[in-house]
Protein backbone atom coordinates (compact mmCIF):
# COMPACT_ATOMS: atom_id res chain seq x y z
CA UNK A 1 0.00 0.00 0.00
CA UNK A 2 2.92 2.43 0.70
CA UNK A 3 4.33 1.63 -2.72
CA UNK A 4 1.19 2.27 -4.71
CA UNK A 5 0.57 5.52 -2.15
CA UNK A 6 3.84 6.87 -3.16
CA UNK A 7 3.42 6.07 -6.46
CA UNK A 8 0.10 7.61 -7.03
CA UNK A 9 1.51 10.46 -5.43
CA UNK A 10 3.83 11.31 -7.97
CA UNK A 11 1.33 10.95 -10.71
CA UNK A 12 -0.80 13.39 -9.09
CA UNK A 13 1.83 15.51 -8.04
CA UNK A 14 3.80 15.70 -11.68
CA UNK A 15 0.17 16.41 -13.67
CA UNK A 16 -1.33 12.75 -15.52
CA UNK A 17 -1.93 14.98 -18.31
CA UNK A 18 2.32 16.34 -18.55
CA UNK A 19 3.37 12.47 -18.39
CA UNK A 20 3.56 12.46 -22.24
CA UNK A 21 5.68 9.07 -22.26
CA UNK A 22 2.13 7.47 -21.02
CA UNK A 23 0.50 9.48 -23.65
CA UNK A 24 1.40 7.77 -27.22
CA UNK A 25 0.83 8.78 -30.02
CA UNK A 26 2.05 6.45 -32.05
CA UNK A 27 3.12 2.43 -31.99
CA UNK A 28 6.47 2.22 -30.99
CA UNK A 29 5.72 4.73 -28.20
CA UNK A 30 2.37 2.65 -27.46
CA UNK A 31 4.64 -0.36 -27.67
CA UNK A 32 7.20 0.82 -24.82
CA UNK A 33 4.04 2.58 -22.54
CA UNK A 34 2.66 -1.17 -22.11
CA UNK A 35 5.57 -2.30 -21.17
CA UNK A 36 6.30 0.66 -18.94
CA UNK A 37 2.69 0.20 -17.19
CA UNK A 38 3.51 -3.83 -17.70
CA UNK A 39 6.59 -3.08 -15.30
CA UNK A 40 4.96 -0.94 -12.85
CA UNK A 41 2.30 -3.44 -12.33
CA UNK A 42 4.03 -6.54 -11.73
CA UNK A 43 6.84 -4.62 -8.93
CA UNK A 44 3.68 -2.68 -7.45
CA UNK A 45 2.19 -6.17 -6.68
CA UNK A 46 5.40 -7.57 -5.58
CA UNK A 47 6.32 -5.46 -3.24
CA UNK A 48 2.30 -5.34 -1.96
CA UNK A 49 2.97 -9.43 -0.91
CA UNK A 50 5.96 -8.67 0.31
CA UNK A 51 4.22 -5.81 2.84
CA UNK A 52 1.52 -8.11 3.19
CA UNK A 53 3.56 -11.56 4.14
CA UNK A 54 6.38 -8.80 6.24
CA UNK A 55 2.95 -7.71 8.50
CA UNK A 56 1.98 -11.62 9.00
CA UNK A 57 5.37 -12.59 10.48
CA UNK A 58 5.50 -9.94 12.73
CA UNK A 59 2.60 -10.43 13.89
CA UNK A 60 2.93 -14.53 13.71
CA UNK A 61 6.28 -14.29 15.39
CA UNK A 62 6.49 -11.50 17.52
CA UNK A 63 8.47 -11.71 20.68
CA UNK A 64 5.77 -12.92 23.70
CA UNK A 65 5.61 -13.11 27.22
CA UNK A 66 6.64 -16.91 28.08
CA UNK A 67 8.92 -16.19 30.68
CA UNK A 68 12.18 -15.20 31.42
CA UNK A 69 13.50 -19.07 30.79
CA UNK A 70 11.45 -19.57 27.76
CA UNK A 71 14.34 -20.44 25.47
CA UNK A 72 12.50 -21.06 21.27
CA UNK A 73 13.15 -24.04 19.73
CA UNK A 74 16.13 -24.18 17.46
CA UNK A 75 15.36 -24.64 13.65
CA UNK A 76 17.81 -25.50 11.44
CA UNK A 77 15.85 -24.87 7.75
CA UNK A 78 13.07 -25.66 5.80
CA UNK A 79 14.47 -26.86 2.41
CA UNK A 80 10.84 -26.22 1.10
CA UNK A 81 10.50 -22.47 1.70
CA UNK A 82 14.38 -21.97 0.65
CA UNK A 83 13.73 -23.35 -2.91
CA UNK A 84 10.33 -21.16 -2.65
CA UNK A 85 12.25 -17.79 -2.36
CA UNK A 86 15.34 -19.16 -4.98
CA UNK A 87 12.47 -19.72 -7.70
CA UNK A 88 10.40 -16.76 -7.11
CA UNK A 89 13.11 -14.67 -7.69
CA UNK A 90 14.14 -15.98 -11.19
CA UNK A 91 10.49 -15.98 -11.91
CA UNK A 92 9.66 -12.61 -11.53
CA UNK A 93 13.02 -11.82 -13.63
CA UNK A 94 11.65 -13.81 -16.42
CA UNK A 95 8.60 -12.00 -16.30
CA UNK A 96 10.02 -9.32 -17.05
CA UNK A 97 12.67 -10.64 -19.61
CA UNK A 98 10.27 -11.69 -21.64
CA UNK A 99 8.08 -8.76 -22.53
CA UNK A 100 11.17 -6.52 -22.54
CA UNK A 101 13.44 -8.57 -24.63
CA UNK A 102 10.10 -9.30 -27.14
CA UNK A 103 9.51 -5.35 -27.16
CA UNK A 104 13.38 -4.47 -28.08
CA UNK A 105 13.39 -6.49 -30.76
CA UNK A 106 10.05 -5.52 -32.38
CA UNK A 107 11.26 -1.85 -32.21
CA UNK A 108 14.06 -2.71 -34.12
CA UNK A 109 12.15 -3.18 -37.55
CA UNK A 110 9.00 -0.45 -39.14
CA UNK A 111 6.19 -0.70 -37.19
CA UNK A 112 4.36 -4.44 -38.27
CA UNK A 113 0.99 -2.36 -39.16
CA UNK A 114 2.94 0.00 -41.99
CA UNK A 115 6.10 -2.12 -42.46
CA UNK A 116 4.79 -2.02 -46.21
CA UNK A 117 4.92 1.36 -46.84
CA UNK A 118 8.29 2.75 -48.15
CA UNK A 119 9.72 5.00 -44.71
CA UNK A 120 11.19 8.48 -45.27
CA UNK A 121 14.54 8.45 -44.31
CA UNK A 122 15.90 11.37 -42.13
CA UNK A 123 19.69 11.99 -40.76
CA UNK A 124 19.53 13.59 -37.64
CA UNK A 125 22.67 15.08 -36.55
CA UNK A 126 22.79 16.77 -33.54
CA UNK A 127 25.24 19.38 -32.47
CA UNK A 128 26.05 21.92 -29.55
CA UNK A 129 23.34 23.05 -29.31
CA UNK A 130 20.88 22.57 -32.28
CA UNK A 131 19.69 19.81 -34.53
CA UNK A 132 20.24 19.50 -38.38
CA UNK A 133 17.69 17.19 -40.44
CA UNK A 134 18.65 16.01 -43.84
CA UNK A 135 15.93 14.29 -46.17
CA UNK A 136 18.44 12.70 -48.75
CA UNK A 137 15.61 11.72 -51.12
CA UNK A 138 13.98 15.15 -51.12
CA UNK A 139 16.87 17.05 -51.22
CA UNK A 140 15.95 19.32 -47.93
CA UNK A 141 17.83 19.73 -44.78
CA UNK A 142 16.31 21.57 -41.70
CA UNK A 143 17.47 23.17 -38.74
CA UNK A 144 15.58 22.33 -35.49
CA UNK A 145 12.24 21.26 -37.10
CA UNK A 146 11.10 18.39 -39.14
CA UNK A 147 8.06 17.72 -41.23
CA UNK A 148 6.60 13.54 -41.27
CA UNK A 149 3.91 12.19 -42.61
CA UNK A 150 1.37 10.29 -40.59
CA UNK A 151 0.50 6.52 -40.21
CA UNK A 152 3.92 5.91 -42.04
CA UNK A 153 7.41 4.76 -41.01
CA UNK A 154 10.34 7.17 -40.16
CA UNK A 155 13.81 5.85 -40.07
CA UNK A 156 15.85 8.55 -38.17
CA UNK A 157 19.43 8.01 -38.62
CA UNK A 158 21.25 9.37 -36.10
CA UNK A 159 24.76 10.82 -35.45
CA UNK A 160 26.60 13.43 -33.93
CA UNK A 161 28.77 16.52 -35.33
CA UNK A 162 30.58 16.79 -31.46
CA UNK A 163 29.67 15.28 -28.11
CA UNK A 164 27.44 12.41 -27.60
CA UNK A 165 23.59 13.23 -27.80
CA UNK A 166 20.48 11.82 -27.16
CA UNK A 167 17.37 12.13 -29.27
CA UNK A 168 14.09 11.96 -28.16
CA UNK A 169 10.30 12.92 -28.92
CA UNK A 170 8.60 11.57 -25.89
CA UNK A 171 5.10 11.29 -27.80
CA UNK A 172 6.48 9.01 -30.32
CA UNK A 173 8.99 6.83 -28.70
CA UNK A 174 11.92 6.27 -26.73
CA UNK A 175 15.51 8.24 -27.00
CA UNK A 176 18.58 6.97 -28.93
CA UNK A 177 21.53 8.17 -28.30
CA UNK A 178 24.28 10.13 -31.38
CA UNK A 179 27.69 9.41 -31.74
CA UNK A 180 30.32 11.22 -33.98
CA UNK A 181 32.24 8.82 -35.77
CA UNK A 182 29.04 6.10 -36.23
CA UNK A 183 25.40 5.72 -36.89
CA UNK A 184 22.60 4.40 -35.01
CA UNK A 185 19.02 3.87 -35.91
CA UNK A 186 15.58 4.43 -34.97
CA UNK A 187 12.15 3.71 -36.39
CA UNK A 188 9.47 6.30 -34.97
CA UNK A 189 5.59 6.36 -36.38
CA UNK A 190 3.08 9.47 -35.90
CA UNK A 191 -0.72 7.37 -35.72
CA UNK A 192 -2.50 11.24 -36.08
CA UNK A 193 -1.52 15.00 -37.48
CA UNK A 194 -0.44 17.39 -34.51
CA UNK A 195 2.66 18.97 -33.03
CA UNK A 196 5.10 17.60 -31.20
CA UNK A 197 8.65 18.32 -29.15
CA UNK A 198 11.79 16.66 -29.61
CA UNK A 199 14.76 17.28 -27.34
CA UNK A 200 18.67 16.76 -26.92
CA UNK A 201 18.32 14.31 -23.58
CA UNK A 202 21.86 13.71 -22.75
CA UNK A 203 23.51 16.35 -20.67
CA UNK A 204 26.09 18.15 -23.28
CA UNK A 205 27.11 21.49 -21.61
CA UNK A 206 25.58 24.47 -20.75
CA UNK A 207 23.19 25.17 -23.75
CA UNK A 208 21.86 21.46 -23.70
CA UNK A 209 18.35 22.35 -21.95
CA UNK A 210 17.44 24.32 -24.86
CA UNK A 211 18.80 21.91 -27.78
CA UNK A 212 14.83 21.12 -28.60
CA UNK A 213 12.71 20.80 -31.87
CA UNK A 214 9.75 20.19 -33.08
CA UNK A 215 7.97 17.81 -35.24
CA UNK A 216 4.91 18.35 -37.10
CA UNK A 217 2.78 15.20 -38.02
CA UNK A 218 0.92 16.07 -40.83
CA UNK A 219 -1.25 14.01 -43.66
CA UNK A 220 0.56 12.74 -47.12
CA UNK A 221 -1.31 15.64 -49.37
CA UNK A 222 0.15 18.45 -46.73
CA UNK A 223 3.69 16.38 -46.25
CA UNK A 224 4.20 16.83 -50.19
CA UNK A 225 3.22 20.66 -50.34
CA UNK A 226 5.77 20.92 -47.67
CA UNK A 227 8.43 19.41 -49.49
CA UNK A 228 7.44 20.96 -52.58
CA UNK A 229 7.74 24.34 -51.35
CA UNK A 230 11.22 23.45 -49.16
CA UNK A 231 12.56 22.52 -51.96
CA UNK A 232 12.63 25.92 -53.57
CA UNK A 233 14.22 27.11 -50.51
CA UNK A 234 17.93 28.77 -50.87
CA UNK A 235 20.56 25.75 -51.50
CA UNK A 236 23.19 25.04 -47.90
CA UNK A 237 26.37 26.28 -48.75
CA UNK A 238 29.47 24.69 -46.84
CA UNK A 239 30.06 28.10 -45.98
CA UNK A 240 26.98 28.24 -43.94
CA UNK A 241 26.87 24.27 -42.82
CA UNK A 242 30.12 25.17 -41.27
CA UNK A 243 28.55 27.97 -39.33
CA UNK A 244 26.29 25.66 -37.99
CA UNK A 245 28.49 23.71 -36.63
CA UNK A 246 30.22 26.59 -34.19
CA UNK A 247 28.79 26.01 -30.63
CA UNK A 248 25.38 27.62 -29.96
CA UNK A 249 21.53 27.98 -30.78
CA UNK A 250 19.79 28.88 -33.68
CA UNK A 251 16.40 29.85 -35.32
CA UNK A 252 14.43 27.29 -37.46
CA UNK A 253 15.89 27.18 -40.83
CA UNK A 254 15.41 25.09 -44.31
CA UNK A 255 17.34 24.90 -47.19
CA UNK A 256 17.18 22.59 -50.32
CA UNK A 257 20.34 20.87 -50.36
CA UNK A 258 21.85 18.80 -48.04
CA UNK A 259 25.30 18.46 -46.54
CA UNK A 260 25.67 14.84 -47.28
CA UNK A 261 27.35 16.36 -50.15
CA UNK A 262 30.49 17.29 -48.59
CA UNK A 263 30.56 15.01 -45.58
CA UNK A 264 28.84 12.36 -43.46
CA UNK A 265 29.39 12.71 -39.60
CA UNK A 266 28.80 8.73 -39.32
CA UNK A 267 32.27 9.19 -41.10
CA UNK A 268 33.96 11.72 -40.12
CA UNK A 269 34.35 12.63 -36.10
CA UNK A 270 36.16 16.01 -36.20
CA UNK A 271 34.80 18.04 -39.43
CA UNK A 272 33.23 20.05 -36.44
CA UNK A 273 36.33 20.73 -34.46
CA UNK A 274 38.04 21.11 -37.46
CA UNK A 275 35.84 23.86 -38.62
CA UNK A 276 36.28 25.17 -34.75
CA UNK A 277 39.77 24.97 -35.27
CA UNK A 278 40.08 27.06 -38.40
CA UNK A 279 41.55 23.33 -39.83
CA UNK A 280 41.67 22.58 -43.40
CA UNK A 281 38.30 20.14 -44.49
CA UNK A 282 39.44 19.43 -48.19
CA UNK A 283 41.00 16.19 -47.36
CA UNK A 284 37.61 15.27 -45.30
CA UNK A 285 35.48 16.27 -48.36
CA UNK A 286 37.13 14.51 -51.26
CA UNK A 287 37.33 11.60 -48.37
CA UNK A 288 33.61 11.87 -47.68
CA UNK A 289 32.30 12.39 -51.28
CA UNK A 290 31.74 8.39 -52.41
CA UNK A 291 30.29 7.24 -48.98
CA UNK A 292 27.82 10.15 -48.80
CA UNK A 293 26.88 10.20 -52.37
CA UNK A 294 26.50 6.52 -52.10
CA UNK A 295 24.29 6.49 -48.99
CA UNK A 296 22.07 9.51 -50.82
CA UNK A 297 21.89 7.58 -53.76
CA UNK A 298 21.02 4.07 -51.72
CA UNK A 299 17.53 4.37 -50.11
CA UNK A 300 19.17 2.54 -47.09
CA UNK A 301 15.63 0.57 -46.64
CA UNK A 302 17.53 -0.80 -43.91
CA UNK A 303 16.69 -4.58 -45.58
CA UNK A 304 19.28 -5.69 -43.57
CA UNK A 305 20.00 -3.95 -39.87
CA UNK A 306 23.29 -4.55 -40.12
CA UNK A 307 24.10 -1.71 -42.48
CA UNK A 308 25.05 0.70 -39.68
CA UNK A 309 28.26 0.85 -40.74
CA UNK A 310 28.00 -1.49 -43.94
CA UNK A 311 27.20 1.61 -45.98
CA UNK A 312 30.16 3.53 -45.23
Amino acid sequence: MLAFVMFMSVLVLSGCSNLTVLDPKGPVAEQQANLILFSIGLMLFIVVVVFVLFTLILVKYRERKSGPEYEPPEIEGNIFLEIVWTVIPIIILIALAIPTVKTIYALEEPPEATAHKDPVVIHATSVDWKWVFSYPEEDIETVNYIHIPEDRPILFKLASADSMGSFWIPSLGGQEYTMAGMMTELYLQADEPGEYRGRNSNFTGEGFADQVFTVTAETEEEYAEWVEESQEAPELTQEKYNELMLKGHSDEMTFSSTHLEWVNHAMDAEYATKVRKGLPLDEDKEENSHGSHGEHDDHSKSEDKGTHSESH
